[in-house]
């Protein structure tokens, strides 16, 4: 077991990503005590008796009471208004860091709400299911993923070592990138897909509701993200919506591209571009 790293780590936002990173941190003996917070006491009570976390607080201010490291793994639109609420409990030396999806600006107005003394490091795991909740958490969640770091021209390089080698330490490949190009690159690869899976499950009802039933396992498999949380996705897409709005307009082109081909029966321009994507889609790791 390794050598703890941390005294105490305070946890905001119990869900699967915040209690898989509890558990994780606790498999390997990285921390000493874990204590949880967000808006439901009894989700925190059942994570204290799943020994997910070792005790829980509803007042974010005295859950980061004395926390060498805080997590914000809560809903990315809460960010700053949390942060301005707590910033006060920080500890002089403590480390903030996050799972959002979304960086960019985020990750500059996070870091100027930190007092002096106290580091802010933007981080992304690559890891999740369109399952929520503390249920489906698994200390092994981060294994072989990959972690996105967004560091800026002020982020303290040790303190970067230092967030680098525990997502290191919990089985994740680290990268670094600037934060723009991070939500640029995920606005792409993740939240497009999101959004497009959301619009096909309404497609389909819009056409007729009953059809959804006999859908089949390409259906299931196209849209199992449109599982994932409303609320979640409402302050992902918002604050990243320059970058998807491109996207889509992107989406549209090849769409229409391949209405075309419908239009006029070009069995030819089809193929080419099913077959396109499919080498394309072979790449992917």
């Amino acid at each position: 077991m390794t050598k703890p790293i941390f005294n105490k780590v305070t946890i905001l936002g119990v869900g699967l990503i915040g209690a898989s990173f509890a558990l994780a941190m606790k498999k390997r003996g990285l921390c000493s005590h874990i204590i949880g917070c967000g808006r439901k006491e009894n989700n925190l009570k059942k994570a204290t008796e799943m020994k997910i976390i070792d005790s829980f607080e509803v007042d974010a201010s005295k859950a980061c009471a004395d926390s060498d490291l805080v997590l914000f793994a809560i809903p990315v639109g809460c960010f700053t208004d949390t942060a301005k609420k707590i910033n006060g409990s920080f500890k002089k030396g403590a480390i903030v860091t996050d799972v959002g999806s979304i960086k960019g600006k985020l990750v500059r107005d996070m870091e100027a709400l930190m007092p002096e003394g106290v580091s802010f490091v933007g981080g992304h795991p690559i890891a999740g299911s369109d399952r929520t909740g503390i249920d489906t958490a698994t200390a092994d969640l981060f294994s072989g993923a990959r972690c996105i770091l967004t560091p800026t021209e002020k982020t303290d390089k040790t303190v970067l070592k230092k967030i680098t080698g525990l997502w290191e330490s919990l089985g994740a490949a680290v990268s670094a990138m600037d934060a723009e190009e991070h939500d640029r690159i995920y606005a792409a690869v993740s939240h497009l897909p999101h959004i497009i899976a959301y619009a096909i499950v309404n497609t389909v009802a819009d056409a007729n509701n009953s059809y959804l039933k006999f859908a089949g396992q390409g259906f299931k498999d196209t849209t199992r993200i449109a599982l994932s949380s409303p609320e979640l996705w409402r302050d992902i897409s918002l604050m990243n919506r320059e970058n998807i709005l491109e996207f889509i307009e992107l989406f549209k082109k090849n769409l229409d591209s391949l209405s075309g081909y419908l239009k006029k029966s070009d069995s030819e321009a089809i193929e080419k571009e099913f077959k396109k994507a499919k080498a394309l889609r072979e790449d992917v790791r």
